[in-house]
């Protein structure tokens, strides 16, 4: 290797404050309860759960070279998380397939 860089280096950007951590730290054990006894869609678990509870790690995925229309892939990448949503559609046309 000659020590030449190649490619594009990725632009460091501050990273997007996603969680108010002072807020959350500041919720007492009661309110969490309580919040998650409103929310319809928490289901709660009990031992019996976990007895039989497995860890499923997802399948990696596979990198590959795929030749696409100049103007399907710009239309896919207008938006961030491009692969992940030309996975989804071909998932989609996958298991539309299988019925």
């Amino acid at each position: 290797m000659n020590g030449k860089r190649t490619g594009k280096t990725s632009a460091k950007k501050p990273a997007k404050k996603l969680t108010d951590w002072r807020r959350l730290r500041s919720v007492s054990d009661r309110e969490i309860r309580s919040a998650i006894a409103k929310d319809p869609e928490a289901t709660p678990t009990d031992a019996r759960f976990w007895k039989k509870a497995k860890v499923v790690l997802p399948q990696p995925k596979q990198p590959i070279t795929i030749r696409l229309d100049a103007n399907l892939l710009l239309c896919f990448r207008r938006k961030k998380g491009y692969q992940t949503r030309i996975n989804a559609v071909l998932r989609t046309y996958m298991d539309a397939q299988k019925s």
